[in-house]
């Protein structure tokens, strides 16, 4: 039997969002953030959902991803084959602007200075080459003391064929060097073809290990007796331990958890298709779902490649606590720098001073004046008007000018966004539901579905802490994958089914053992394979179930992809996979309780140069079956959601709002 409620607790770079979940009801906590110490605002809201102290934790954290946007990561040492020492400065040779006369040089999170070779080397065929000698072995060791890196990644070529040369080099460098636990193998974290992004994905591991490792010990200490999970990129949970031992795999940790979360209540809403518009504090992520979570395998984060399995999200730089300022051209620009959760946007009153898009919703009232927001905050109209007046002088304008344009201008980058995960691959946002949510996203629906020609609009109950939500409901997930493609073996076609039984056999075991040991025998285990024409350079996933015919499913894909296929080219088997799941760990929240509130009245903009004394209800007076029509405001302690005018909304079964266009 498992726990009667279910706790998820999201960091997001402003508030802290805490959902305690179960069949008794809802309870939703927010606490500003705490940037510098993170598990200090995890610690106290579950203080107050959890005193006790023995509820299961879910876990969404931007620890990993943050260390990797602000380059304060590990000083990593990488150690691959002789001749390769280059191959993260080299990437594949392309150019990110072909046109440049000065390009810039291809990021890397190694200095050439910390690259050491190693004299070894494994054919393409699996067979040695160099054996690894001791003393090329001590050799290695010693270089990486010189550099005096404070984690080491090891990428030996071919190593997912022969693992022993990358397993000696491993075991040498945490006995010899002063970093023990961090030494990261690509055997471990990426067992597969192309050199570059398997020694990036790698790096990237020892680059944010050290930081992810200690925020994890120090909250796993802090929550005991607690058991923590954490979110990995592939919408599933891990347990903490294999979160920090693979700490890549949460780079995408609160994304995946909103996308799961809006999926599921879109689902229950009889709406599977669906983009999602998460808007937070810092950021916003958008994604499209057909009727399933959007799964990629390729991730690139400041320009450092990332081959994990993870939800397909696009990040642009606008949240609620983006800084509005004007670019090199004169022209108004919201983000990508932020002004976080301390000081805050200065409606918040804490300090702040910068002009944030939060004090642009303020001063044209869509976010209401001296409204107490979670957190106690309660929004400093002066303040924000304040923050907005020098820009409104340097630009010879008003303060509501500047707002509005500030609102206008997200909203064309999220546009922006959400016709890259739709229009540019073959789907128009008409067939979708827009679902917004985070602490910002519902005050910008109505004008991006409108901009978009979507037709209807699906506020989850809480949008505020929906990513929370998803946490709490999601299901222990691991992967494990390895390629197997060889140079002239045999058994390569993927009609010699039989011959990978022992390798998904093995990487079965391998991804039942990261689960929690309450959940690896009734896990289910999806097998999936990387296959392509011989003589193409990549591939395509296809599901490898038993009994199947994977070279029927690939063709099908292929055809559905690329518009042609050729059954008489052998198909090739490159990289095995294995994806094996639990439960999910809760139901979805039932609908908030009503209360009674009698609607207030607000002054909003309305258009740029119209002002109107609208309603602002609070949303969880109205009961299901509820309609109200824009222009107007739907409030609560988690988020505010935007009626436009020529809109309407209605209170659905469950407590989620459906907003369509009135005409």
């Amino acid at each position: 039997m498992g726990p009667e409620r279910w706790l998820g607790v999201d960091v997001g770079g402003t508030f802290t969002d805490f959902v305690s979940l179960g069949a008794g009801g809802l309870t939703v906590v927010k606490r500003l953030s705490t940037p510098a110490a993170p598990e200090r605002s995890v610690v106290a809201g579950l203080a107050d959902l959890d005193p006790g102290g023995h509820l299961p934790v879910a876990h969404g954290t931007t620890v990993a991803t943050n260390a990797l946007l602000t380059g304060r990561g590990a000083r990593v040492a990488l150690v691959t084959t002789a001749g390769f020492g280059d191959v993260l400065r080299l990437g594949r040779g392309d150019r990110a602007d072909l046109y440049a006369l000065a390009p810039r040089p291809r990021p890397s999170l190694v200095p050439p200075e910390c690259c050491i070779e190693v004299d070894e080397r494994v054919g393409a065929d699996g067979r040695p080459v160099r054996r690894l000698t001791p003393a090329a072995l001590r050799a290695a060791v010693d270089g990486v003391r010189r550099t005096g890196a404070d984690a080491a990644a090891v990428c030996l070529l071919f190593s997912f064929l022969y693992p022993d040369h990358e397993r000696a080099l491993g075991d040498a460098l945490r006995v010899a060097t002063d970093a023990p636990g961090h030494v990261s193998l690509s055997l471990d974290v990426l067992p597969e073809i192309r050199e570059y992004e398997r020694a990036s994905t790698v790096a990237v591991n020892a680059y944010v290990g050290p930081v992810v490792t200690d925020y994890l010990a120090r909250l796993t200490a802090a929550l005991a007796p607690r058991v923590l999970t954490v979110m990995g990129s592939h919408a599933g949970t891990l347990p903490a331990p294999v979160a920090a031992r693979l700490p890549v795999t949460t780079i995408l940790s609160g994304p995946a958890a909103g996308v799961l979360g809006a999926l599921a209540v879109a689902r229950r809403a009889g709406a599977p298709r669906i983009m999602t518009c998460d808007m937070g504090g810092t950021s916003t992520d958008v994604a499209l779902c057909d009727d399933a979570v959007p799964y990629t395998g390729w991730t690139a984060i400041q320009g450092y490649p990332v081959h994990r399995p993870s939800v397909a999200v696009h990040t642009i730089g606008a949240g609620g606590g983006s800084v509005v300022g004007v670019d090199a051209g004169g022209a108004l620009r919201v983000g990508p720098a932020s002004a976080g959760a301390d000081p805050g946007p200065a409606a918040y009153g804490r300090g702040g001073r910068l002009p944030t898009l939060t004090d642009a919703h303020v001063v044209i009232g869509r976010l209401r004046p001296g409204a107490r927001l979670a957190g106690g905050i309660r929004l400093d109209a002066g303040a924000a008007r304040a923050a907005l007046a020098p820009l409104a002088a340097a630009l010879g304008t008003t303060a509501e000018a500047v707002a509005w344009g500030a609102v206008r201008v997200a909203n064309a980058a999220m546009e922006r966004a959400l016709r890259q995960v739709s229009v540019e691959q073959g789907h128009h946002p008409r067939d979708f539901v827009l679902v917004p949510f985070g602490g910002a996203g519902p005050l910008h629906a109505c004008e991006l579905a409108e901009a978009l020609g979507m037709r209807r609009v699906l506020v989850p109950a809480v949008p505020g802490a929906l990513s929370a939500v998803g946490l709490a409901t999601a299901a222990p997930t691991a992967t494990a994958s390895r390629s197997v493609l060889r140079a002239g073996a045999a058994g390569v076609e993927a009609r010699d089914a039989a011959a990978f039984e022992p390798v998904f056999q093995a990487l079965e075991a391998e991804a039942r053992a990261m689960l929690p040991p309450a959940d690896r025998s009734r896990a289910v285990a999806r097998r999936l394979a990387d296959l392509r024409y011989a003589g193409q350079s990549w591939e395509i996933t296809v599901p490898w179930p038993a009994g199947a015919d994977p070279v029927q499913r690939f063709e099908a894909a292929h055809h559905r992809r690329h518009g042609y296929a050729r059954p008489a080219v052998p198909v090739e088997v490159v990289t095995l996979r294995v994806q094996v799941a639990a439960d999910a760990a809760a139901p979805l929240p039932p609908p908030p309780a009503l209360t009674r509130a009698s609607p207030l009245r607000a002054d909003v903009m309305t258009s740029p140069t119209m002002r109107e004394a609208v309603a602002a209800h609070v949303r969880t007076s109205l009961a299901p079956g509820a309609a109200v029509r824009g222009p107007c405001i739907l409030s609560q302690a988690d988020c505010t959601t935007w009626v436009a005018p020529g809109w309407q909304a209605v209170v659905g079964a469950w407590g989620d709002l459906e907003l369509s266009p009135m005409v």
